[in-house]
């Protein structure tokens, strides 16, 4: 989370630990819908827990240890704020926006930082751990909200949360003209690579990497619109397939009548 420039040092370390997590996540998103019931909350209220944990870690290191910094210590990156955005959600998964904001930036963002670390720090100092666990804990409290508890994004997510990111970033942005800063690699790439490297020089690449999320976002939200466009043609289908049953009912009656009163004639 912090604005260092450098390659994971314990790679095998990193992608192990990398490895437990995603266990954890699955086997926790399949006991919650297989068993439900008050453990879910407790579960929930545990990984709120270990976020903000992770997130009061991430701030007092740094000033414990004498190397804190404006320029790479303040938790602006869109990590850092979802990390505690995450553990608002989980404690309290009925404020559906937190739910959304976790599910689209956890695994819009966050995932992304997962798979192309941005980590100084190598096994076992307290720095590996608070990213694993800061990047994991948020990948896995996104999952675990809507897949686990079912919680879907609602009409209008999209938009909803492409517009508080860019906001969002655009403060960052200012912040980061005002102080030398480089958080969310808004002034530069990362130096070791990673999906940003490959969007174009400054400032293009931050136009680029807009509608790469746009794209994530809609990719992200189409699995609920497409069960709900399923489910509303199903219902549609299902109701003219009546309306003609009751047509075709009501046609054999007329024509039953007709005969019956030619018949009597």
């Amino acid at each position: 989370m912090a604005a260092d420039d450098e390659r994971v040092s314990t790679p095998a370390a990193y992608w192990i630990a990398v490895s437990i997590g995603t266990m954890i996540c699955v086997s926790l998103c399949v006991a919650c819908r297989r068993w439900p019931g008050p453990w879910v909350g407790w579960a929930g209220r545990a990984i709120s827990v270990v976020l903000v944990a992770d997130a009061v870690l991430f701030v007092s290191v740094p000033l414990a240890e004498g190397r804190w910094s404006v320029q790479a210590s303040l938790p602006l990156a869109l990590c850092d704020v979802a990390l505690i955005v995450a553990a608002i959600a989980c404690w309290w998964p009925r404020w559906l926006l937190a739910v959304e904001l976790t599910y689209f930036w956890g695994l819009a963002g966050t995932l992304q930082a997962v798979v192309t670390p941005d980590l100084s720090a190598g096994f076992p100092q307290l720095e590996f751990f608070m990213f694993v666990v800061g990047h994991l804990g948020i990948v896995i409290a996104a999952l675990f909200l809507v897949v686990g508890l079912r919680l879907t994004p609602r009409r209008g997510s999209v938009m909803r949360v492409f517009a508080i990111t860019a906001a969002y970033t655009a403060s960052v942005g200012c912040f980061n003209w005002l102080t030398g800063s480089n958080y969310m690699y808004l002034a530069a790439v990362p130096t070791h690579g990673s999906l940003l490297s490959v969007l174009g020089p400054w400032p293009w690449y931050i136009l680029s990497a807009t509608g790469v999320a746009f794209v994530l976002l809609l990719i992200l939200d189409a699995p609920f619109h497409r069960r709900g466009l399923v489910r509303s043609n199903w219902a549609e289908n299902r109701q003219r397939t009546r309306s003609g049953a009751n047509r075709e009912t009501a046609g054999e009656k007329d024509t039953a009548d007709k005969n019956g009163s030619n018949e009597n004639a």
